[in-house]
């Protein structure tokens, strides 16, 4: 007759040792993991991380970038929201948000539809249109300034042969800000083209074919089918492309210098009108922290209100 197994109990010791030792390989993990980290985490904390904080604390000075400065806590910002052209130069950067986003998710959704299909030589077609991609901004503005020349240009040469009179388009204030927003969706088309594009592929054929089967034409199948699956897709191409817009310099800078009349002024040639050209570096701080803070509001807003309308597979 066999005696009874006897359970044995961890004594208190034993149970010190283990959680001792788990502790140890927790910290050696952590220790590893910043290693690893520490490559790109340093020139994050010494490029982006630390500007800002500094940026934070120019923003509470009256500084001139040469002299001492001076605390005025919230003064700079105060004025800011009380200066007109401060306020005239978020409206320019919606302005050009309002024609951008549609015009570059229209075109990348129209040219990720054509190269989804069985189409002859789209692999070229598309390392065609993701080239402006990796074009210098410089070089993309001062084609399209030349382009949109209102007295040489392409564009006004060809509309005069339509009988159509050309505008003024860069010289022009009421067209200045097209200008930009034509330059800059023909070089994010690509862009924009790649990911929604790799978001088709990702939609199951038979999903598409059950629809086809159920009787679904082209637009229901696109209405009921590709566009709530390419939802993810959408919502990351207007998250980067707001965050993007909101910033818009380059071009601005390059093709108009915010001109004619301040009609193209945005917030980041503001930002850099402040600080090197009437000295006040201040507020050109306090205005970048008021555009980070207002790139921020929305982006939370955007990802709360994804639950209403990304669709997960």
């Amino acid at each position: 007759m066999t005696a009874p197994a006897v359970s044995r109990r961890p004594t208190r010791g034993a149970t010190r040792t283990g959680g001792r030792s788990r502790s140890a390989a927790r910290r050696r993990t952590g220790w590893w993991a910043l290693a690893f980290l520490l490559p790109s985490a340093l020139p994050l904390a010494a490029f982006v991380i630390v500007p800002m904080l500094g940026a934070g604390w120019i923003s509470l000075h009256e500084w001139n970038l040469i002299g001492s400065m001076h605390w005025v806590g919230l003064g700079n910002y105060a004025a800011l929201l009380r200066d007109p052209a401060t306020l005239a130069a978020f409206g320019h950067t919606l302005g050009y948000l309002a024609g951008y986003l549609p015009l570059v998710y229209g075109g990348g959704l129209g040219l990720a539809l054509a190269l989804n299909t069985a189409l002859h030589g789209r692999a070229l077609l598309r390392g065609v249109y993701f080239l402006p991609v990796v074009t210098s901004w410089i070089v993309v503005a001062l084609v399209w300034r030349w382009l949109l020349n209102p007295s040489v240009g392409i564009v006004n040469w060809t509309l005069a042969q339509l009988g159509v009179q050309g505008p003024g388009w860069w010289t022009d204030p009421a067209w200045s800000m097209a200008s930009v927003v034509l330059a800059s969706a023909w070089k994010d088309l690509g862009f924009v083209m790649v990911i929604l594009l790799a978001g088709l592929q990702a939609i199951p054929t038979e999903v598409l074919e059950a629809a086809r089967v159920d009787g679904a034409g082209w637009w229901r199948r696109l209405w009921s089918v590709v566009l709530p699956l390419l939802s993810p897709s959408t919502f990351f191409v207007v998250v980067i492309s707001l965050i993007n817009g909101f910033q818009v310099f380059d071009q601005v800078y390059a093709m108009t210098a915010g001109g004619p009349n301040g009609s193209s002024e945005v917030v980041v040639l503001r930002i850099q009108q402040l600080a090197f050209r009437y000295g006040e570096a201040g507020s050109a701080s306090a205005l970048s922290w008021l555009l980070f803070a207002v790139i921020l509001a929305i982006t939370l807003v955007q990802i709360r209100g994804q639950r209403r309308w990304v669709t997960y597979a």
